[in-house]
């Protein structure tokens, strides 16, 4: 099965921020993520299920905004909350 998410998704990454960081670990006093995640609906950047907060699922629980990409260097995959799926 194909998930219509990642097929509606942007390949590239919209507008990076020049602070990479996680927006939501930084307003509650936290440093302590592990990799970044990028919304490509709406360009919020959080931390992701490997660190201890997982603001990237908080996101997705919260706006319903179901894809996700790493802005990692050298990674260029995306993830969809909703289905579970890589792409």
């Amino acid at each position: 099965m194909t998930c219509v998410h990642l097929e509606n998704a942007p390949l590239g990454a919209q507008q990076v921020p020049d602070k990479r960081e996680c927006q939501d670990c930084v307003a509650a006093g936290r440093h302590d993520w592990v990799h970044l995640r990028l919304c490509l609906e709406c360009g919020h950047m959080a931390c992701c299920d490997s660190s201890p907060a997982r603001h990237a699922s908080k996101h997705f629980g919260d706006s319903k905004h179901p894809v996700m990409r790493s802005i990692e260097p050298n990674e260029s995959w995306r993830w969809c909350f909703e289905d579970e799926e890589i792409g």
